[in-house]
């Protein structure tokens, strides 16, 4: 359960101000079909979170040395630094449009390759390899992802308004380098 609540508790306030959000944030307001676009979204993200997670379980596996360790926490350590850096949308994701499959198809595929190489993905592959669970890492993570996307979606814009996003960012700095301490620590 410990795996399941680090897992979930990074990613969501790794994730608020995040460019998926800010990509929910644009899908809810071009399409209007908040149900759609969250069913989208959580595709999207237990695909790519379990592909991550098991990336991170198979590197641990493989390379299961102090090295590797260390690797891993001063990886979450920089996670805590790049938290930090806001991100904004990328052009080719602002102009997402459905594709003839509809906004669910087009939500998956935005969200899927979006997450492709954002912080909370290879924080996913880092939780992977720090617990050893490709199951209970996917869960965490796509639990978070939602906990964070799903107001974005049902809000839209309104939702930067009352979300402070800079808070956000040092909460999941702070989280990331708790983790990355208590992996240094572990190697002791």
């Amino acid at each position: 359960m410990d795996v399941i609540l680090a897992s979930t508790l990074l990613v969501a306030f790794a994730e608020i101000g995040d460019k998926t959000m800010l990509l929910a944030i644009i899908l809810a307001c071009r399409f209007r079909a908040p149900l759609q676009i969250i069913l989208g979204i959580f595709v999207a993200t237990l695909v790519n979170h379990a592909l991550a997670a098991w990336a991170g379980v198979a590197v641990a596996g493989l390379l299961d040395s102090p090295w590797f360790r260390l690797a891993v926490a001063l990886g979450f350590i920089g996670m805590a630094a790049w938290t930090l850096i806001p991100d904004r949308i990328d052009e080719e994701e602002e102009a997402a449009r459905p594709t003839s499959h509809g906004v669910f198809m087009t939500t998956v595929i935005a969200f899927f390759m979006a997450e492709m190489g954002d912080k909370t993905q290879i924080a996913t592959v880092a939780l992977g390899a720090r617990y050893h669970s490709v199951e209970l890492v996917a869960i965490g993570t796509t639990l978070g992802m939602m906990l964070a996307n799903v107001p974005a979606v049902l809000l839209g814009d309104r939702i930067t308004r009352y979300v402070p996003l800079k808070a956000m960012r040092i909460a999941a700095a702070a989280i990331f380098a708790v983790l990355g301490a208590l992996a240094l620590r572990d190697l002791l």
